[in-house]
């Protein structure tokens, strides 16, 4: 096809489509026409809820940055409106233009492996999960009504983080529990991150001009969430990240792996509950628990060179833990073709990722320092491996909006699809198989076909007794 890495955005027909992500006090958004080559517009409304919003949206046309009154998410949509159509840095004429929102959810369970257009069952599927992603899918919920309130005439469609990693092995996604918390609790890994890391997988194979499907990576997904993900052949075999985004890697405010006996000793011992506990983990953790400076890695890098010893441990365990995980998943494939680094992080650090792959020269994997200094990871896709290294080391800007609108498109081509054999379910369908055998034993065939039934012998094949029928 004219699109062999699957990063175009085409569909049945020509659409505009807004893509959009609620976090607790933000709305970030996107705007792509699939019928233009043209730069997508992004934009970001920050403080909604608070006293005073901020919206900022870059496009073709500008940049622009506005202070806001104080407001909710339909009060930030209606701003976000505005500015998509303003007559200076706009790039709609009018709201109604928009053909297809596109949301990100977080947590998908295992109901959601793709995206799915939106009704009132989806709905209240997706409720039915907040207990697993508490901090992120009633917000994703809240914005998918205010979204639909707004555009009321156009399908929604949700588009999950966890969904990419429904290709993890039961030996993967297991926890060493009592087998009956997972099947009545749904206690497993499930994985995030899944837009992002299925974009740079695809955004390296372009870039490498090979096939996705011909390639073990690693994707190390570093930001103020971070998450690794090994892909083989295209599909997540594993990934950091668990039955919440808690799991895996040091973060900016996560604890990331724990010992489970942490948990208890902290209710036993210090009379913490779970909520405060909760709060501990999510929240006071990761970078900022470590350094007692920030959980930003740009601030603690800064600390660390002005010799702050726990800014110089926080940036030592995180890279650590990276390093760690990295060796984990080239032995999870048996083998490595390429590494990436995305994320805030992963783009914009050239010392974590120096440090991250200190000593891995051993696993084929030779980092050329002065490539990875002078790499230009949030504009193009940079090589930062030597030439002589067996594993290609990446640095890929990740675009989940990009990805998410893929997948606006492929679920709206699904739902297209269903409704036309809907409407042909009663018509007769010739159908012939070729290319395409099934091995029969005569114990087989009796069993489809009743005792003694004879297959008709068409041609013989090249192993002696063996023929077509």
């Amino acid at each position: 096809s004219g699109d062999p890495y699957g990063l175009g955005l085409k569909g049945e027909r020509p659409e505009k489509i807004l893509v959009i992500n609620c976090g607790s006090s933000s709305l970030k958004y996107a705007f792509f026409d699939t019928a233009s080559e043209a730069e997508p517009a992004r934009g970001l409304i920050e403080r909604i809820g608070g006293q005073g919003m901020r919206l900022v949206q870059q496009g073709p046309r500008g940049e622009v940055a506005r202070e806001l009154p104080r407001g909710g998410y339909e009060e930030a949509f209606q701003a976000m409106l505005v500015e998509l159509a303003a007559k200076e840095t706009g790039v709609l004429r009018e709201p109604s233009e928009i053909t297809v929102v596109g949301h990100r959810v977080v947590h998908g369970g295992e109901r959601f492996s793709e995206g799915v257009v939106i009704d009132d069952e989806v709905l209240r599927e997706i409720e039915t999960l907040n207990p697993l992603a508490p901090l992120h899918n009633p917000v994703n919920l809240a914005g998918i009504q205010a979204a639909r309130r707004v555009f009321p005439a156009v399908p929604h469609v949700a588009v999950f983080d966890s969904g990419f990693h429904h290709t993890l092995a039961s030996y993967a996604y297991l926890y060493g529990l009592p087998y009956e918390y997972y099947e009545k609790k749904g206690v497993r890994r499930y994985g995030f991150h899944g837009s992002s890391h299925a974009y740079v997988c695809l955004r390296a194979a372009q870039h490498l001009q090979r096939r996705v499907n011909e390639l073990e990576i690693v994707s190390c997904h570093l930001g103020n969430g971070a998450s690794l993900c090994a892909v083989d052949h295209g599909r997540s075999v594993d990934t950091t990240m668990g039955f919440t985004p808690g799991e895996g890697l040091i973060m900016g405010t996560r604890c990331g792996d724990l010992d489970a006996g942490v948990f208890a000793y902290l209710e036993r011992e210090h009379g913490l509950t779970g909520p405060q506990i909760d709060e501990l983990l999510n929240k006071k953790s990761g970078l900022l628990g470590l350094s007692g400076i920030s959980s930003d890695m740009r601030e603690i890098e800064k600390a660390a060179e002005e010799g702050n010893s726990r800014a110089l441990v926080a940036l030592k365990a995180f890279c650590y833990r990276v390093r760690k995980y990295i060796g984990a998943y080239l032995a999870a494939m048996g083998g490595m073709d390429v590494l990436i680094f995305t994320g805030g992080i992963g783009q914009g650090s050239a010392g974590v990722r120096s440090l991250a792959l200190q000593g891995l020269r051993c696993m084929g994997i030779e980092l050329d320092e002065q490539r990875n200094r002078d790499a230009r990871g949030f504009d193009e896709v940079c090589r930062i491996s030597t030439d002589e290294s067996a594993v290609t080391v990446l640095v890929v800007p990740t675009d989940e909006g990009r990805m998410i609108a893929r997948e606006t498109l492929r679920a709206l081509n699904r739902s297209y699809l269903t409704r036309v054999i809907e409407a042909h379910r009663n018509d007769p369908i010739p159908i012939e198989v070729s290319a395409h055998h099934i091995h029969l034993a005569q114990d087989h065939v009796e069993a489809l076909f009743g005792q003694g039934h004879r297959l008709t012998r068409q041609s013989d094949l090249s192993q002696p007794g063996q023929f077509a029928c």
